[in-house]
């Protein structure tokens, strides 16, 4: 599949079994994260891997947060088990720096592209994988419980797996509808 190909036919698999990516592909994965626009080179990102029993104590944070918000037993049981979803989760963090040339947004926004970089990688990669948000990115108990800093927030909980079925291809939207010329 060629960059173009890969770009127009990108999808989220959100049915994804085992096998998580293997080493040598997980290693893919990270490394195409870590190319994305990045002025003055602030890396304003950490990856936080879940897989095996760290899908269970994922699960396990998010519980907590869910208890400690009042959730009732039937959303409780909810995200406890979301992790188990994909036989691999990657918590992405945007970790921000004071510059004064990059502002913070521009940094959230590298993790951001950080984050489609790395299910794009694995896309090529034959796997399939869905970007996922949701309130549990906002939770400050979330982020205290994955010992994050004040000033991070998790852009997205990246699914990774095989796909459990071949989706298919959404039809596509023409760019040209959402430009206006100056």
């Amino acid at each position: 599949m060629d960059a173009t190909e890969l770009l127009l036919t990108r999808q989220s698999c959100p049915r994804l079994l085992d096998p998580a990516p293997n080493e040598s592909q997980l290693k893919t994965i990270l490394d195409a994260g870590v190319r994305v626009p990045d002025h003055a080179g602030l890396t304003p990102w950490e990856f936080i891997i879940a897989q095996g029993e760290g899908l269970n104590r994922l699960g396990n944070v998010f519980l907590k947060a869910a208890v400690a918000s009042g959730a009732d037993e039937v959303k409780q049981t909810k995200v406890s088990g979301m992790p188990l979803r994909a036989p691999m989760v990657i918590v992405v963090v945007a970790k921000t720096k004071a510059h004064s040339k990059v502002p913070e947004l521009e940094q959230l926004i590298a993790a951001g592209c950080s984050t489609m970089a790395m299910q794009q990688a694995a896309f090529a990669l034959g796997l399939g994988g869905i970007w996922r948000t949701g309130e549990l990115a906002f939770d400050r108990l979330v982020h205290q419980e994955l010992q994050l800093a004040d000033s991070d927030q998790i852009v997205g909980f990246l699914y990774l797996g095989t796909p459990a079925v071949k989706a298919p291809i959404k039809s596509s939207r023409a760019g040209c509808d959402f430009v206006r010329y100056l």
